[in-house]
């Protein structure tokens, strides 16, 4: 995604940012609808690097983290805020259950992803004007495929946060369209399946140039977990949709699991063969270009010269030590070792120095705190520089699998989910599962995922999917939570203020 990246994006944030306050941009700048623009292949594409842009929020600095995890994340049972995180209460109410509809945090996000709704059906509206002698019909189709996934995109993450969202599905250029009340999730489920459909259009796969934006593969998985996520939410259609789950994740292919776990997610293996939907970060700042973050800090813990935001729940540290020390390896499920460092031989190993240059016990001062390896530098090198430039994931090819698994067994075709969960866990360098009924290889599933996910904020959308909101979090000590109120957000007041529709 580099030449998106660096092409004109300045000059379109510019003039979209100053939108009305419910998020969605009022007016339209000349620059963006005038003859002036749109009037060739690098105007679309600077018009779509707008639209990829907001992708998880801003990811400039401490920005980026400061939205998505506190409003993803720390409602998980598997996560708890830091010590420094209960300087910012708008932070801590969502991890207490206690906010309220002005909290700044999800305000923030449900207006990103608004904004890059805005900017996707500038893209789709305008691709069409351009003359044919000034954009080849590939890369016109290609442009526009990539404006609709990332269309069902923007969608699909408020559909997960809000009970009700409003659909966008046109560029807003007078006040009078403001006022739209919210779809029902089935009409929203709708439009974001449609979307992604259109997406799937897309090639397979991206030259140097091009890559890390969107592909088939990519709408295929999204399109998965639209409709796993739907057959839960419709009973009387459960099949109907894991069948279409099904269909769609067969179509994932040439990805595949990569043995070095932690490299995924410390900036040394970016775009791997595991890598399906990635958001490109670079350090590089040529150009005027901002995608590097303070992410190492966020989640570092205080004696990892980080800010002490984040940290893992003993139910994490529990469930990674369930199956005991039966790894090939003699150890315990490799992915504790790659996603925390914690207090064991592994880590205080003083030739090997597995934690930057040292022992567990030489950083930690002989004390037992668990603290996040996942998303933090692969060396000490990385670990003392001031920025950061992981891509961030979201989706690889591991959650295709447990994704599809889930819905074979819940169609009853549980052989052939068994033998999707071994091979992830294979890489862990675990056994193969025990039990082989059904119910055995449900509970495998979460157990799997509960592992696999953390920081990647899957937690809480799995937990809700299976109806285990309430049980999971007041077993972590979360006794606010109450699912009638904090399955989902409610819609901002901005929003609610300004958009006449909403009761």
């Amino acid at each position: 995604m580099k030449h998106l990246k660096y092409t004109a994006i300045v000059l379109l944030l510019a003039g979209t940012i100053a939108g009305c306050e419910d998020f969605l941009t009022v007016q339209s700048p000349d620059e963006l609808t005038s003859d002036s623009f749109w009037r060739n292949k690098s105007d679309a594409e600077a018009g779509l690097a707008a639209a990829y842009s907001k992708l998880e929020a801003s990811t400039d600095t401490w920005e980026f983290p400061e939205v998505y995890f506190p409003v993803e994340a720390y409602r998980e049972d598997i996560i708890k805020p830091g010590s420094d995180a209960y300087n910012y209460p708008n932070w801590i109410e969502l991890a207490n259950f206690n906010y309220t509809n002005g909290n700044s945090q999800f305000t923030a996000y449900w207006r990103d992803n608004y904004y890059g709704i805005n900017y996707s059906n500038q893209v789709i509206e305008n691709l069409p004007n351009i003359p044919a002698d000034m954009i080849s019909e590939e890369d016109r189709a290609m442009i526009q495929n990539e404006g609709y996934f990332l269309r069902g995109y923007y969608h699909m993450k408020l559909l997960l946060n809000w009970e009700q969202i409003i659909i966008r599905d046109k560029y807003i250029t007078s006040t009078n369209e403001l006022d739209k009340a919210p779809a029902s999730r089935a009409e929203a489920w709708d439009f974001i399946i449609e979307n992604f459909t259109k997406a799937t259009a897309l090639p397979a796969g991206r030259t140097t140039e091009t890559l890390g934006r969107a592909t088939k593969g990519a709408a295929y998985a999204f399109l998965g977990w639209a409709h796993l996520t739907r057959a839960y939410e419709e009973p009387d259609k459960k099949e109907t949709h894991l069948n279409a789950a099904i269909s769609a994740l067969n179509h994932v292919t040439g990805y595949e699991l990569v043995k070095d776990f932690s490299s995924l997610f410390d900036g040394s293996n970016k775009n791997s063969k595991e890598g399906i939907f990635e958001l490109q970060l670079t350090l590089n700042t040529s150009n005027g270009a901002r995608y590097r973050t303070q992410l190492h800090r966020f989640i570092g813990c205080s004696e990892l010269w980080g800010w002490d935001e984040i940290l893992p729940t003993e139910q994490l540290i529990s469930a990674y030590k369930k199956e005991g020390k039966i790894a090939t390896t003699g150890r315990y499920d490799s992915r504790f070792y790659e996603t925390i460092f914690f207090k064991d031989e592994y880590f205080n190993d003083e030739d090997a120095a597995r934690v930057y240059g040292n022992t567990y016990d030489y950083w930690f001062e002989g004390a037992d705190k668990p603290t996040f390896r996942k998303y933090m530098p692969a060396d000490l090198s990385g670990l003392t520089t001031s920025y950061f430039a992981p891509n961030i994931i979201l989706m690889r090819y591991v959650n295709v699998l447990l994704m599809k698994a889930e819905a074979l067994n819940e169609s009853g075709r549980t052989a052939e989910a068994i033998t999707l969960i071994n091979q992830v866990r294979e890489r862990a360098d675990m056994p193969v599962m025990n039990g082989t009924s059904q119910q055995e290889v449900r509970s495998q599933i979460e157990h799997e995922r509960m592992l696999e996910f953390p920081l990647e904020n899957m937690r809480f959308y799995d937990l809700r999917r299976w109806g285990k909101t309430k049980e999971a979090l007041q077993a972590a000590g979360r006794t606010n939570f109450d699912p009638a109120k904090n399955n989902f957000y409610p819609i901002p007041i901005q929003e609610a203020n300004t958009n006449n529709a909403i009761n």
